[in-house]
């Protein structure tokens, strides 16, 4: 098992091959901030990467094998390949070489309290409420977000080794890696199907997660989501469930309402019997859920109720989470990292309720096996939508292929009758949507490639 003290330096310098994404660059600023070399490289610049030589790094654009100049530790990204140039370099002088879980799991364990999410949709969202949370208790809790928080000017907050916050992605199985003390599952949806064979398969990596716990460890998880029911039996320490309108909950969220933007308020009864008001700052039904796992996580670990319900109220989502970009003509322009078809649908049906005009939604695939293994999936969660926009598949990691296209998409939303159009390129969907757009229209870009570059552009470029 590969160990990392945090405060004994045995690696004193650390190179991230990818460090521009969001959850390596996160650790890269916490490394940075307690005195490690830190050097790392990436595909291109973005603001991320500025940020880092900002603060003391060395970052190499391209990925070549003169980049590695005698780390101590090299952490790669899981979109990193085995043919990876410095990859093969570093691990030709002998140099450990761990993967991005690996690492966080190790550091993980250098901390008192940990409380991490995890689950296929919701994880930013509830990682962040619950930051905000302690960030506005007496707690001084060290924060590794999967997006932009702007009360944190980021993604990470370095604070004491008492409380680690951070997201638990099973991409991989990366979970396996992970020992928090408040373990988190929001729910288990078929997802990362390039990597699982099925859900089976997805459900055994999170019974093998939790048998990382031990008898004191706390798991909160969603007694709505009938997946979950299936790691119950693999929980080691003390369960605790919550749903919307669900007796058999422990805590249980009732008398649920929302104002005129969709904004829910609800009662929440707790384990005792006693009742407490909350009203979220965010929009939908689904941020029910996320804030509740947010609210037991930190009452849980003794935040005071006034605090959680206090700031719960004042949270307004992170960058990219049905985030507002703009306005053109009267008409709304927002984006949404959304890139699951259960994702996409819950957005979609907390937007339809409270839009008076057309809900336009431009959707830009996410890999090209996501988009042929949930197909079907994709073909259902676009019903509340009045118009759909399909613009060409972003590979990400991976490398193009010819058997799945956008077009394929639309074809089959076209033949079940839902209002569908390939658009490819953003320039051309930009063009559309200002010919299409009336007077309290919202226009919602979505998925995890870069569909808020659209959604800048719509609102940017309407006086050109």
């Amino acid at each position: 098992m590969f160990k990392f003290n945090l405060d004994k330096y045995d690696y004193k310098y650390i190179h991230f091959i990818g460090i521009g994404g969001i959850s390596m660059s996160g650790l890269a600023q916490l490394l940075i901030s307690k005195g490690y070399k830190v050097s790392g490289s990436d595909r291109s610049e973005s603001k991320i990467i500025n940020h880092l030589r900002e603060i003391g790094s060395t970052i190499y654009i391209g990925q070549r094998k003169e980049n590695i100049t005698n780390p101590d530790l090299v952490v790669y990204t899981d979109a990193i390949l085995d043919d990876n140039e410095e990859l093969i370099a570093a691990k030709s002088v002998g140099c450990p070489v761990v993967t991005r879980g690996v690492f966080l799991g190790a550091l993980m364990r250098n901390y008192k309290n940990s409380i991490a999410v995890s689950g296929s949709h919701g994880k930013s969202t509830t990682t962040s409420m619950i930051s905000k949370i302690l960030m506005h208790s007496d707690v001084d809790a060290t924060i590794l977000l999967g997006g932009e928080l702007d009360e944190m000017k980021g993604n990470v907050r370095v604070g004491s080794e008492d409380y680690l916050v951070t997201e638990a992605c099973e991409y991989k199985g990366n979970i396996r890696y992970y020992y928090p003390q408040t373990l988190i599952v929001l729910n288990i949806d078929e997802d990362h199907l390039d990597y699982y064979k099925d859900l089976n398969d997805i459900v055994n990596t999170f019974k093998e997660y939790l048998s990382n716990q031990d008898a004191n460890s706390l798991t909160i998880t969603n007694l709505n989501e009938e997946n979950n029911k299936l790691i119950f039996d693999s929980v080691k320490g003390r369960l605790i469930t919550y749903a919307q309108e669900n007796e058999d909950a422990d805590y249980n969220a009732i008398n649920i309402k929302f104002d005129e933007v969709g904004r829910p308020n609800f009662d929440l009864r707790f384990p005792d019997g006693s009742i407490e008001h909350f009203e979220l700052g965010v929009i939908g039904r689904h941020n029910i859920n996320n804030a509740m796992a947010s609210i037991i996580s930190t009452y849980e670990n003794g935040i005071p109720v006034e605090t959680i319900r206090t700031n719960l109220v004042k949270y307004t989502g992170l960058d990219r989470r049905m985030q507002i970009i703009g306005f053109v003509d009267d008409a709304t322009i927002m984006t949404d990292y959304g890139h699951h078809p259960s994702e996409i649908q819950v957005t979609l049906d907390a937007l339809a309720e409270h839009t008076k005009g057309k809900l336009i939604c431009v959707w830009q695939p996410h890999t090209y096996s996501r988009t042929k293994t949930l197909f079907n999936d994709f073909l259902n969660c676009f019903d509340s939508a009045d118009e759909v926009i399909v613009t060409d598949i972003y590979a990400a990691r991976e490398k193009f292929d010819p058997t799945i296209h956008s077009k394929d998409v639309v074809d089959a939303l076209t033949k079940k009758g839902i209002n569908a159009k390939y658009i490819g390129e953003f320039e051309d969907a930009r063009d559309y949507i200002y010919k299409d757009i009336e007077k309290n229209d919202l226009v919602l870009t979505t998925g995890c490639g870069n569909p808020d570059v659209l959604a800048r552009m719509i609102v940017e470029d309407q006086n050109k």
